[in-house]
């Protein structure tokens, strides 16, 4: 079964970057005196951007989607074109996965925020996490 017109038009209309939520999460780190880089490959040679970079401490934001990223409390399972829904989700997991072991082994640490999230509370843990690097004490 094939995606219907319809419903390619508005996947393909969905954005990638400065998303309400990645924009709620940035003012609220900015708020709260935090500076970072936006949009960023932390590691030159892995083709992947974190949505938020801390590059002194070494910690790379992504603020994943739920449908997209398969999040585990409000993932749905489209009806139509099952299969490659499917696959596009699974696939999408494996490589956030993926990304956060490369980040781990360079001395990275992958934070990763739902969409589903309060940009407030998520800011508070992302500035906890980043404080914490800084400070050189084992919670990060």
């Amino acid at each position: 079964m094939e995606t219907s017109p319809a419903i390619r038009s508005r996947m393909s209309r969905q954005r990638s970057r400065n998303t309400k939520v990645e924009m709620a999460l940035r003012r609220a780190l900015y708020a709260a005196g935090m500076r970072y880089r936006v949009h960023r490959r932390p590691l030159k040679e892995v083709r992947r951007e974190a949505d938020i970079l801390f590059g002194g401490v070494k910690v790379a934001v992504f603020v994943d989607g739920c449908f997209w990223h398969g999040c585990p409390q409000h993932a749905t399972w489209p009806k139509s074109n099952a299969e490659f829904w499917r696959a596009k989700i699974e696939g999408n997991k494996r490589r956030d996965l993926d990304t956060d072991e490369r980040l781990a082994a360079a001395g990275w640490l992958a934070l990763r925020v739902w969409e589903h999230e309060d940009p407030i509370e998520a800011a508070t843990r992302v500035r906890n996490v980043v404080q914490a690097r800084r400070a050189g004490t084992a919670e990060a």
